[in-house]
């Protein structure tokens, strides 16, 4: 797929094509979508913070760039509020943002969008979606384009946050696929990471 300094402040879909018209999006440079992962002894043990803004997480639950987290709990309690809180707090940290959105409401997305949107958070920002009454095929290929497009910064020595919103729609997607081509079906989230929230840096793997 197609990778780029332009996709920043776009939302796109899992082709990687806009979904709200901000421009032409030039792209260059393409990686494959499904890209082999560092070897651990090639990776970076994570030493450097990254504060979320919210002081009792940062408090309680120290996060590192290139750690993994999960925000798990029940619906309507605030998760996705903590992670794009996260994004808003962040600005001027020189830090990229990737909000995966999978098989959300179009409304939830436009919300999002206009939130990032109003406290100029979108133009570090970039936003993949396939909203509910999206294909099961391209609910499925969501998050391995967010992950492509994170990686093109993490290789390009810039750091990256990623958030996945949420890795259950996307195995839900994975079972019609599996069980329409009679393929095993069992699966709990996406198999790139199962957590929701997901920092990556430089000379890390997603």
């Amino acid at each position: 797929m197609p990778v780029s300094e332009g996709y920043l402040g776009h939302v796109v879909n899992s082709l990687a094509k806009p979904i709200v018209d901000r421009g032409e999006i030039s792209a260059s440079e393409s990686r494959l979508i499904e890209s082999p992962a560092p070897g651990i002894i090639s990776r970076q043990s994570v030493y450097e913070p990254l504060q979320a803004g919210l002081i009792v997480i940062d408090s309680m639950i120290p996060i590192g760039r290139g750690q993994r987290e999960l925000i798990t709990g029940d619906k309507q309690i605030g998760k996705t509020t903590i992670a794009t809180d996260t994004i808003l707090n962040q600005q001027g940290q020189n830090v990229v943002y990737v909000y995966v959105a999978i098989g959300q409401k179009a409304s939830f997305v436009a919300q999002a969008v206009t939130s990032l949107q109003e406290r100029g958070a979108i133009e570090y920002t970039i936003i993949v979606a396939e909203t509910a009454n999206s294909p099961a095929t391209l609910q499925y290929l969501t998050p391995y384009t967010g992950a492509t497009l994170a990686e093109y910064f993490m290789y390009s020595e810039r750091h990256t946050l990623i958030i996945y919103d949420d890795p259950c729609k996307q195995a839900h997607a994975y079972r019609q696929m599996s069980l329409l081509l009679r393929r095993p079906p069992g699966r709990e989230a996406y198999p790139g990471d199962v957590f929701l929230f997901t920092f990556a840096s430089f000379g890390k793997s997603h």
